[in-house]
């Protein structure tokens, strides 16, 4: 019998740390939220390392401050209350994260924040610790335009310097159709709009949904500056909202153009100056949808700035319904397709 030996303990390697600093990336990119990615940080020397190095960055902001308030202040944007238009958007720069950056502490720095700048709960000052970001997607807690209960409204906005090319999806109600309805047939439809349109207000509402979509993009837009500023690495950026209203996007080109050139100031308030621009507005009293539903009162804007000259119209146009035709999803891909085919009335809208 073999006389028993002395065990030694000894202690096991931590096998996360065979993994490559790449493949670690690689897991962090996936996760992108900038809270979870903010947790990270606190986990390990190494781990704070690599966060900052991070492509993919997701931003949720959930509740707004005013401009001269604080957190204690913050006005909560699920609530009922009414709200300004425009107010929150003003105020990005003033937004604010959740808590649970306030308790991360730096591991090697006694008491002090591993990131300081979040104190002061700015999106751009928060950012300022990722130098490698190439894609980025902030969204806000609401859409920016109010509008009438029942109502649908959706835009997509591409921006470089200025506006680029903006669509606008929108609908005054969306109903289940009826069985009888549905088996009736196919009312004939030349695809004008009918002059009820003209005097009933549908054109005056629909001219409002247009210029508040614009607003808010070019508010969104203006607000962005700083970010692009401090994140020459970025190819691609996307400010949307968890109501999935309004898109903002610039993607390289795009974000190329923006740093060129100097942005126009709007007079009127903070935010990006709209261009004179042409407007193509197709409209349908009742669109039929996938699942048995109906958009009344559906309307599809599509608008690009006026005076880019006669060279290269045939391809501009494609772009153009290109653009169009990715801008949403699902249903409202579905709308898109169909209002395509309608007749397009042409207007002009001066720039503001």
């Amino acid at each position: 019998m073999q006389p028993k030996g002395r065990i030694h303990a000894c202690p096991e390697k931590d096998q996360f740390d065979r993994l490559p600093d790449s493949l670690v990336l690689f897991i962090l990119d996936k996760l992108a939220d900038v809270r979870s990615l903010g947790r990270c940080s606190a986990v390990s020397k190494r781990f704070k390392a690599l966060v900052p190095l991070v492509h993919n960055v997701y931003v949720k902001i959930d509740r707004v401050v005013t401009v001269d308030g604080d957190a204690e202040d913050a006005l909560n944007l699920a609530s009922s209350k009414p709200r300004n238009p425009f107010s929150h958007l003003l105020k990005l720069m003033a937004f604010t994260l959740l808590k649970p950056f306030h308790h991360i502490r730096n591991t090697s720095g006694g008491n002090r924040p591993l990131f300081p700048q979040l104190a002061h709960h700015s999106p751009a000052q928060v950012l300022k610790n990722f130098t490698h970001v190439r894609n980025l997607r902030i969204e806000l807690p609401a859409g920016d335009v109010r509008t009438e209960e029942g109502v649908i409204l959706k835009w997509r906005a591409e921006f470089g310097s200025t506006l680029q090319s903006c669509v606008i999806l929108g609908g005054t109600s969306v109903d289940r159709m009826s069985v009888s309805k549905e088996q009736e047939p196919p009312v004939e439809d030349s695809g004008s709009i009918p002059e009820s349109f003209y005097t009933n207000g549908g054109l005056k509402l629909r001219v409002v949904w247009t210029i508040s979509s614009l607003i808010a993009a070019s508010t969104r837009h203006y607000l962005l500056q700083p970010i692009i500023k401090d994140h020459p690495t970025l190819t691609s950026l996307v400010l949307t909202d968890a109501d999935g209203q309004g898109t903002l996007f610039m993607g390289v080109e795009q974000l190329k153009e923006f740093r060129e050139n100097q942005l126009s100031i709007s007079a009127s308030s903070n935010r990006t100056q709209i261009p004179a621009s042409n407007m193509k507005l197709r409209y349908a009293p009742n669109l039929e949808l996938p699942g048995g539903m109906g958009l009344q009162g559906a309307t599809l804007v599509a608008i690009k700035p006026s005076g880019e000259g006669s060279i290269g119209v045939h391809s501009c146009r494609k772009d153009t319904e290109a653009f169009v035709a990715r801008a949403f999803d699902d249903q409202c891909k579905v709308a898109v397709k169909t209002l395509m085919k309608r007749r397009t009335y042409l207007l002009e809208m001066n720039g503001f």
